[in-house]
């Protein structure tokens, strides 16, 4: 057998099984100390993030009224359940409300942070976009928006958006370079001329063309991206199993009457992860970074959704606003250095030469 040739799965089990393997890894990860407070870092912060509905809201958490309990923050309640005169939904802001949510026995506990990334101040003493205060710690924006709501709820928004754009595009390009390098001959030629021609079109261009066509949105955002986003990983995956297909291993199991599918998944594929896995969080940063310069741009996500790119855009309009572009700007070098130290460390503990 070549030297170059993967030990095969059976024969690992005997020599190192994948328990300890991953425990080596995790050891190795680890060990590289701004990697791993990185992961606890962000891992913290999009927990945090995670519940910014209770941590900045202008609906309250709970309120008793009257003996009884209500939780606006799941449920929309009419002025008149808290004896009001309108059936409209209560605005919980109103003077006039929290007088009659907090008169006598009555009581509300609010969010942290009474505002959410929608609501405006109607109640400010300076022009907008305002500066620092007791009331908007970080400022509004040029439309009476708390920009730390905005932070927080655009934060959350990123980071999911990153994810589920780096995992689509990880997914079809896995499944187009397996399906191309194990199966090979016309399907990997019609496969690649078809990535020649698709990669060729202006990505800026057709999400310009199909915003104008279609009302933006998150999904569409995603979808739009995902089309683009595969082809560089499915290059590599096509190359390793145009490797991995001619070990000898393979050729065994083939000739055992193994299925093709059950090759490609238990004894390929597992060769291929590791840099999968080692660049899913550069892929998670790329991501975040074209939905922010998309949103910065105006042809990201609509008004009223949060938006780094939107707050950025805010910045360059209203450049004496410094509590926007400050703010905004370290939050997202923040982010983008959390994610690049995990990715050097996830490639440094799962590279055996690195370790």
């Amino acid at each position: 057998m070549d030297q170059n040739t993967p030990t095969p799965p059976s024969r690992l089990k005997g020599l190192l099984t994948p328990s300890e393997e991953t425990r080596k890894q995790w050891r190795a990860f680890r060990v590289n100390r701004r990697a791993y407070i990185s992961l606890l870092v962000l891992c913290g912060l999009v927990v945090l993030t995670g519940a910014a509905d209770f941590l900045a809201n202008s609906r309250p958490i709970v309120v008793r009224y009257q003996g009884q309990f209500y939780f606006p923050l799941v449920k929309n309640y009419p002025e008149t359940t808290f004896g009001g005169d309108f059936d409209t939904e209560a605005d919980y802001r109103d003077p006039y409300m929290v007088q009659k949510i907090t008169a006598g026995d009555n009581w509300a506990v609010y969010p942290p942070i009474p505002w959410d990334y929608e609501t405006i101040n109607f109640n400010l003493r300076e022009p907008t976009p305002s500066p620092p205060s007791g009331q908007n710690w970080l400022g509004t924006d040029d439309r009476g928006r708390d920009v730390l709501a905005r932070l927080i709820y655009g934060f959350r928004l990123s980071v999911l958006f990153g994810l589920a754009l780096a995992f689509i595009g990880s997914l079809i390009g896995i499944l187009v370079g397996a399906a191309q390098g194990f199966f090979g001959g016309w399907l990997d030629l019609a496969g690649q001329r078809g990535i020649e021609i698709w990669s060729s079109i202006p990505e800026l261009y057709l999400l310009i063309i199909l915003s104008a066509a279609f009302e933006p949105s998150i999904t569409l955002l995603v979808i739009l991206l995902s089309l683009f986003g595969w082809m560089g990983l499915s290059a590599f995956v096509r190359a390793e199993f145009l490797r991995g297909r001619n070990f000898d291993y393979v050729r065994s199991a083939r000739a055992m009457g193994v299925s093709n599918w059950q090759i490609v998944i238990r004894h390929i594929l597992p060769n291929t992860l590791t840099p999968v896995i080692t660049f899913f969080p550069f892929r998670v940063t790329g991501a975040i970074v074209s939905l922010t310069s998309l949103d910065f741009l105006n042809l990201g996500v609509p008004s009223p959704t949060p938006s780094l790119g939107e707050l950025l855009r805010q910045s360059k309009t209203n450049v004496e606003a410094w509590w926007m572009s400050l703010t905004t700007f370290g939050v997202l070098v923040l982010m983008i250095v959390l994610i690049t130290f995990i990715g050097e460390g996830l490639l440094k503990a799962f590279d055996p030469r690195r370790r």
